[in-house]
């Protein structure tokens, strides 16, 4: 859903990645690789690879897994609390579908040679990153529709040129993810026109979260592409298409409209129409919050780490299970075929 990953390392990582790639000891295949990179073509698990490269991908993909898992988090605490039983039918759907999504992820980054457990002992030790905007709380019903409107539009701009990864086996699986965070996004959008079409209550609340939430889905994009030293390297080897800056100032474009279509005043007393540059200006982003949040101190990094872990090791049983069921069918096919 999320990816901020080309611009945050993870702890483990700071250092270890430089925004251009040393010489190759093998340059055939180097050369190889590049003509490959200048063709567009994508590259595959077997393929020869920059260990930089591999790295990097590793990173981010494990990172985008990272926000799906944990993202279901602040939506899923609203599942037995949802207002009607279609919106509890849609939320849970919508909840599942995030599951999904960080299934296909943890197994694209496999593919490259890293382990699901090495992945979730990143995440879980803290040590691994996901999305900055999941440390937030999600206090009224309207927080979950503004969450599909906005935090999901946002991540569909972010998504959607990642369908044109070099790495094939990411790629692939953001077709599929894409296509189900559009519907995400048009859920939320529709949840938040019913709101906005019924009480003075409720219309505030709705404008209370898009509040709460704009200048969050802003710094989701990730820093300014000057402050952003892997962005070069990244859209180089074709796995970044499109700059921070360029991203964040489509999805103002984008939803602008959408808000005067809504009824609601997106918070920024800098946000107007550009004539010449044909685009819409937009204030100052507080990036001291976001890098705050980033490092762990947010209103709910550790409530939401403390969550997924406690949810990984009360499911270790079932893990257990399983592994002993496939030992034993081995063992029963071993001695069949004997």
């Amino acid at each position: 859903m999320y990816t901020q990953a080309l611009d945050i390392p993870d702890s483990r990582q700071a250092g270890d990645l430089k925004a251009v790639e040393a010489p190759s000891a093998q340059p055939a295949l180097q050369a190889h690789f590049e003509q490959k990179m200048d063709a567009d073509h994508k590259i595959e698990p077997r393929d020869w690879m920059p260990d930089a490269y591999r790295k990097t991908l590793v990173r981010q993909i494990s990172q985008h897994a990272h926000s799906e898992i944990v993202g279901m988090l602040p939506e899923g605490n609203w599942i037995s609390r949802a207002p009607s039983l279609k919106r509890k039918a849609i939320l849970l759907a919508k909840v599942q579908d995030e599951g999904g999504h960080g299934l296909y992820l943890y197994s694209a980054a496999e593919t490259l040679g890293t382990s699901r457990d090495q992945m979730l002992d990143a995440l879980h030790t803290g040590r691994a990153k996901y999305s900055s905007i999941f440390n937030y709380p999600t206090l009224t019903w309207a927080d979950v529709g503004v969450i599909g409107w906005l935090v999901d539009g946002a991540a569909i701009m972010n998504q959607i040129p990642l369908c044109r990864c070099s790495y094939g086996p990411y790629a692939r699986a953001m077709i599929r993810i894409c296509k189900e965070e559009s519907f995400h996004q048009r859920q939320g959008y529709e949840s938040l026109m019913v709101l906005m079409q019924g009480t003075p209550e409720q219309r505030a609340m709705v404008q209370d979260a898009v509040n709460r939430w704009w200048w969050k889905c802003l710094a989701m994009f990730g820093p300014p592409d000057a402050d952003s030293p892997n962005s070069a390297q990244g859209m180089r080897w074709g796995i970044k298409r499109i700059s921070n800056d360029d991203l964040r100032q489509k999805f103002v474009d984008a939803t602008v409209p959408q808000a005067q279509v809504l009824g609601v005043t997106l918070p920024d007393p800098d946000l107007k129409w550009n004539e010449a540059r044909q685009h819409w200006d937009y204030g100052a982003i507080d990036w001291d919050e976001f890098w705050a949040t980033v490092n762990g101190n947010g209103p709910c990094n550790k409530e939401r780490l403390a969550t997924r872990v406690k949810a990984h090791e009360d499911g270790q049983w079932v893990r257990d299970a399983a592994l002993a069921h496939a030992a034993k069918k081995k063992e029963q096919a071993m001695k069949e075929a004997a």
